[in-house]
């Protein structure tokens, strides 16, 4: 009886794993440099730092393959991955940490990496967009205000330049084609987001992050679209529902 009384336990909150010793990575050569930052908080925290270690692995590995293909070649310019991880919060109940920077294999610019990592210390495990809101009719609603925040902002932003009528209509077109497919009701569209806390700790917005390409032109950068804890607290799962303020 013994061990199944602790059975339920066990899966309330999964043992930490052997703890993974993240350190900086300094790469040089002629053909490749590689540069990789974490902040040393990291470690207090072994499954996210075991999540962190395998992102950062995995955009090394695709650098390290595209080096591969070059065989004898020697790049014009070394082939490079600049990634820089930062600790976003840091809370007993919620952990938060950005991925960003770029791998260059070639071409006219750099390829953005963008990635966040919601941690939840007390349960051991990645607080990740399909567990958080796990009916899809949530993301249609979230999927919604986002997409409103970001056609206005490209109207805003179109208007101010005073384009000729024609150039300021195709704008608005080709950013409101982009922002339909980049913001779909799924939750990979929503997959990178990240906590806003009071002062209390309670989740008053999630910043939701979008790389270049996906709701915009590479030259529009990394945008994101904060949605306010009143949008999403009908919509997530029970069990999230105290991390968000009433």
């Amino acid at each position: 009886p013994a061990p199944a009384a602790a059975a339920p336990a066990a899966a309330v909150a999964p043992a930490a794993p052997a703890p993974t010793e993240l350190k900086d990575v300094i790469e040089h050569t002629p053909s490749y440099v590689v540069g990789i930052t974490f902040p040393p908080a990291l470690n207090r925290y072994p499954g996210l730092a075991q999540a962190v270690g395998r992102y950062a692995q995995a955009a090394r590995g695709e650098l390290m393959q595209a080096v591969g293909g070059l065989g004898n070649d020697r790049p014009s310019a070394p082939y490079a991955l600049s990634l820089q991880f930062e600790m976003l919060l840091e809370r007993p109940e919620l952990v938060a940490v950005a991925a960003d920077g770029s791998r260059y294999t070639g071409g006219a610019h750099g390829e953005p990496l963008v990635a966040r990592f919601v941690w939840l210390p007390q349960q051991q495990r990645m607080l990740t967009a399909d567990t958080l809101i796990p009916d899809p009719k949530g993301w249609a609603q979230v999927a919604g205000y986002v997409a409103t925040q970001l056609r206005q902002a490209v109207q805003a932003r179109v208007d101010a330049e005073q384009l000729p009528p024609e150039d300021h209509d195709e704008q608005v077109r080709s950013a409101d084609k982009m922002i339909a497919e980049g913001t779909g009701p799924q939750a990979q569209n929503f997959s990178q987001f990240q906590p806003l806390v009071d002062a209390a700790g309670k989740i008053v917005a999630l910043r939701f992050v979008f790389p270049p390409y996906q709701v915009g032109p590479y030259s529009d950068g990394t945008q994101s679209v904060d949605v306010p804890a009143s949008v999403l607290r009908g919509l997530v799962a029970p069990e999230y529902a105290a991390l968000f303020a009433a």
